[in-house]
């Protein structure tokens, strides 16, 4: 059984999105079985330490009177709010001390589902030589396809880690996955 040390290779990224406390059982917006992502991306995580490959990690943000929420006209309860422990990456998720946190949707103005999306991630990568980019965490069907689809769009060769994420509904899961793969990201099934 190959690992994901065995799979990783240079000029590589790992992509954590959203794996944070509110995205998970017992959250203001839980994932079914969101939780279950964390023992994969831990798997991840120590074969990208292992290779010395650099590792982002993405979360929501948001200012408490976010235009996402549903008190604001948005689509979402409140959420991963700013300096809550909802907030957080999730206690269990080992991300190493050099990881490259991402704060995303702190935007008054409108959401921001991408990590691709006015944080600077796509340049940084290309300084650093990633030309493929692993990427699981949650949502499958809001923020990993945007980020995904923003990815595919900036020219990086995406692979999604299919056990590393879950949909918020099964049915859009089953759809983004079908998007992001016509959009030439790669569905890995292997975790």
């Amino acid at each position: 059984m190959t690992t994901p040390a065995d799979r990783l290779e240079p000029g590589d990224a790992l992509l954590v999105v959203d794996v944070q406390p509110d995205f998970c059982p017992g959250g203001a917006l839980p994932v079914d079985e969101g939780d279950r992502v964390i023992p994969v991306l831990n798997a991840w995580l120590a074969g990208a330490r292992e290779k010395k490959l650099p590792v982002y990690a993405s979360r929501d943000w948001h200012p408490p009177e976010h235009p996402s929420f549903r008190p604001q006209g948005g689509p979402w309860p409140p959420h991963c709010v700013q300096d809550t422990p909802g907030a957080a990456y999730h206690p269990d998720l080992e991300l190493p001390e050099d990881a490259i946190k991402i704060c995303k949707g702190t935007r008054l103005d409108r959401d921001q589902y991408s990590a691709f999306d006015e944080t600077g991630l796509a340049e940084h990568m290309r300084k650093r030589g990633v030309r493929r980019v692993w990427v699981g965490g949650l949502a499958e069907d809001v923020c990993v396809r945007a980020s995904v689809l923003d990815g595919r769009r900036e020219r990086f060769e995406m692979h999604v880690i299919a056990a590393a994420t879950r949909p918020v509904e099964a049915e859009a899961g089953r759809e983004a996955l079908l998007e992001m793969q016509r959009a030439g990201a790669v569905i890995e099934d292997e975790g």
